[in-house]
């Protein structure tokens, strides 16, 4: 038997029947049953054996399945040890979803794909003896997280880890050019560089001229930037990883740019062949200005960037529009063009409706929260990274003149219910942020030097969070409650703090810190100053029950920290991002992220095999009613607990905005005596409620139609933790 030769399996069928109900209840004993078929049926026989640890490591890499330089920085004694100690810890997925999702996609197999070379433990083991580079500690470490599912490396790294044949360990990117065609030619070439190594780019155009913009020494006028963004949308979709998956890229300009509507526009249905982008993602940056303007119900200036670079001395992105807005109005040598606010805010949501596009970036949210010197003008294809940058110039030969700084995003997350059981929370944060420090102090992307100098100087990570719905559920707390925002509040200062503490142990040991960390908030201690005025513990009765076994840092701990940062710095230039979580949450039995479950049973159509259905994670009579499907929640609980959140996370988090083409009766006082269906109004008013919270961006709106239908889905497996 082997992997392509199964018939006659029934965990498919299994598997189906928890949609099916039984005396009015979900039949989550059949989960159960089909994972118990599903190993017994599909993985048990097809897995290769061998008579021991020894021979299949051999095995492995005599046939170039995992690198042999890695392991060689081991004892084999402690490798057996290693094993030894992952088989005591009795490892079980807890749904079929699980087990299904691990073996199709993670699973290392033959070349020929006729059998498994690894179960779980075995993947758990590559990762942990990577990440410790020989450090058998910190290996004993990882793997106690990650086989207890307190850590889940990001896809790329999860997956990867160990073997000879890989992409890279990092989850995605971001550049951008400025303003003259060779840096523009230089950033399709990274476009397609890194669409190859994989993982998702994106690419801020907002310095680039405008449509009818002068072009220095030639008759003529600039095409503005959608042309750019066809050339980038077909090289993501030239370089595809021969074929295994389709290149992903999202493109960002500034709400004040005079292409605007003709950005989100090339987005639209109906939008001519000529200009549409079917498959690139659009982000815009909104400065605080364009909220004020909108709100007043005023007209609004769009600028030149061609004129904005020659009068202020630097790309478009960089100049503080809200600050400079009355300036540039009164600027006779800028060129701008006068649009209503409202009308700009309309067409925004008139595409969110339409395709779940465009992402949001509260640029000035984000900025004024930035500990860091320099300037944050862009995001990434899944909105959580915000990292400053700084422009590179290229000459005629595509070299750099001078390079700047571009981002690459090293990610991993914690699986909130497993870490609150943790014995030791700061120990489990110190092994996840030696883990994602591999990852950066090992990423090499020289085809793109201007991120592997960004890499190289800013040594940045992002932990983030998962499975918050199910801990609150587990926990019989309501999602959107003000006990829910009072526990995300709490938790995320404790990752806050203890990634810290690593960080600063890291640049202690190694007597290193981030570039320019001199000049940033951390240095001077400001940073510190909200932790050392005010408590940031739990303050209900239900939330101090919660934390009671967990150490929670007061003003003196933090003080204590301060002073420690201060002297000895952080090695880490960001610490912290929220990304979404795609096909790995079901591997950890986890809800995905921090946003509500959609559905108490998951309906997911996978291509070859059709639907399976995963049940929600501790899913039972007594949680039942904890389980409210996103679509039937007021988004403002969401984006309060996102705010929760963001209080203490550098970066960002992917918040995703569920709705409903009609909107359920009661959910939203505004539209008490209006109609009963979704309308621009409602995503206006969101927006600006999640930005009057401190929200740094919204991802996707996802619409769920009256004909049961999702419109703005598209999961991006390179980001999705």
């Amino acid at each position: 038997m082997s992997l392509k030769d199964l018939k006659d399996v029934t965990y498919y069928d299994l598997n189906n029947e928890i949609n099916i109900p039984k005396d009015g209840k979900i039949q989550l004993n059949k989960d159960k049953e089909a994972l118990d078929a599903f190993l017994k049926e599909n993985v048990e026989p097809n897995l290769k054996k061998f008579s021991s640890l020894k021979e299949r490591f051999d095995y492995l890499i005599k046939n170039q399945y995992i690198e042999k330089d890695f392991v060689d920085k081991y004892d084999f004694k402690f490798i057996e040890k290693i094993y030894q100690y992952l088989k005591e810890q009795n490892f079980h997925f807890k749904s079929f979803m699980a087990a299904y999702k691990f073996y199709a996609q993670y699973a290392l197999k033959t070349n020929d794909g006729e059998y498994y070379l690894e179960q779980f433990i075995d993947r758990v083991a590559m990762n942990a003896l990577l990440f410790a580079d020989g450090n058998e500690e910190l290996a004993l470490d990882l793997a106690n997280e990650i086989v207890h599912q307190r850590y889940q490396p990001a896809t790329p790294s999860f997956l990867n880890a160990g073997r000879k044949r890989r992409g890279e360990f990092v989850s995605c990117f971001l550049i951008q050019p400025t303003d003259n065609m060779n840096t523009i030619g230089r950033t399709i070439n990274s476009a397609l560089q890194l669409s190859r190594i994989g993982g998702g780019v994106g690419i801020n155009l907002s310095n680039l001229r405008a449509a009818g913009d002068p072009i220095k020494h030639i008759e003529g006028a600039a095409s503005g930037v959608v042309p750019v963004m066809k050339l980038l949308e077909d090289s993501f979709s030239y370089s595809n990883q021969l074929g295994q998956r389709q290149g992903a890229g999202a493109v960002y300009l500034s709400v004040f740019h005079p292409d605007i509507i003709s950005f989100l526009s090339a987005k639209k249905e109906n939008a001519d062949e000529k200009i549409r982008v079917k498959t690139l993602s659009l982000g815009i940056t909104v400065p605080d200005k364009f909220y004020e303007l909108a709100k007043n119900d005023e007209d609004m200036y769009l600028f030149s960037p061609y004129d904005v670079e020659r009068i202020y001395g630097e790309p478009f992105s960089y100049v503080d529009i809200t600050k400079e807005y009355d300036n540039m109005v009164a600027n006779d040598e800028i060129k701008k063009t006068k649009v209503e606010a409202r009308d700009i805010e309309t067409e925004i949501s008139k595409l969110q409706q339409e395709s779940g596009y465009p992402y949001i970036m509260n640029i000035d949210t984000a900025n004024r929260a930035n500990p860091i010197d320099g300037k944050i003008v862009m995001s990434n294809l899944c909105s959580e990274i915000m990292q400053v940058q700084q422009p590179s110039t290229v000459d005629n030969k595509q070299d750099y003149i001078e390079k700047g700084t571009d981002v690459s995003c090293n990610l991993g997350s914690t699986n909130i219910v497993n870490l609150m059981d943790s014995p030791d929370f700061g120990k489990s944060v110190d092994s996840m942020v030696r883990a994602l420090t591999f990852v950066t102090d090992h990423s090499d992307i020289d085809v793109v030097p201007s991120i592997q100098r960004g890499n190289e100087l800013s040594h940045s990570i992002g932990l983030g969070g998962m499975g918050l719905h199910s801990f609150l559920a587990k926990n019989q707390i309501e999602y959107g409650s003000d006990e829910s925002v009072e526990f995300t509040n709490v938790y995320f200062m404790l990752l806050n703090y203890w990634t810290l503490v690593a960080s600063n142990k890291i640049a202690r040991e190694r007597k290193e810190t981030f570039s320019n960390f001199e000049n940033s908030k951390y240095a001077d201690g400001s940073y510190f100053n909200k932790y050392t005025n005010k408590y940031w513990g739990p303050k209900s009765d239900k939330i101090k029950s919660i934390f009671k076994n967990v150490f929670v840092p007061n003003e003196d701990d933090w003080n204590e920290l301060k002073q420690d940062v201060m002297k000895d710095g952080i090695y880490h230039q960001n610490r912290l991002a929220v990304a979404p979580n795609g096909s790995i949450s079901y591997i950890n039995d986890s809800t995905a992220s921090l946003h509500p479950i959609i559905s108490k049973v998951e309906e997911r159509y996978e291509s070859k095999t059709g639907k399976i259905y995963y049940p929600a994670p501790y899913l039972s009579n007594e949680t039942l009613k904890y389980y409210k499907s996103a679509y039937d929640i007021d988004m403002r609980k969401v984006i309060n607990i996102y705010a929760a959140a963001q209080e203490h996370v550098d970066q960002s988090l992917s918040l995703t905005l569920f709705m409903r083409s009609t909107i359920p009766e009661g959910l939203y006082e505004w539209k008490d005596g209006r109609t009963d269906k979704m309308t621009t109004r409602d995503l206006n008013i969101l927006r600006n409620y999640a930005h009057a919270m401190g929200i740094k961006s919204l991802y996707y709106v996802r619409t769920y139609t009256d004909d049961n239908q999702e419109v703005g889905v598209n999961e991006c497996e390179s980001c999705s933790i």
